[in-house]
């Protein structure tokens, strides 16, 4: 299991519609979220940022990644959920939410 955290800015003007948008999660997405190998997802929120974690338990995340990328309900739910948030300084080539890394964990 690999543990992922990552960080994003919201829009001040659309935290409300985020967080209204996560308390009813299209179905469809969670089961692709699911379906791609990750669980024990969470998002908090903090001065302006979002922070999610989630597990990932598959064998091939770049490919479970790229297959969630790749389903069209989702992209329906990212170009909304996109609209809300701005991308940190600093983060990789490619990234939307810039990965963290972990500097500690307790089991």
């Amino acid at each position: 299991m690999e543990r992922h955290g990552t960080v994003i800015k919201v829009k001040p003007e659309r935290l409300r519609e985020y967080k209204e948008l996560h308390a009813a999660v299209w179905p469809e997405v969670l089961e692709a979220i699911k379906e791609r190998n990750l669980g024990n997802y969470s998002i908090y929120y903090k001065n302006g940022y979002l922070f999610s974690y989630y597990e990932y338990t598959g064998q091939d995340y770049e490919a479970d990644m790229a297959a969630l990328a790749a389903d069209p309900r989702t992209q329906e739910w990212e170009v909304i959920c996109m609209a809300c948030q701005e991308p940190v300084a600093g983060r990789a080539e490619g990234e939307w939410w810039a990965e963290m890394e972990e500097v500690f964990h307790l089991d």
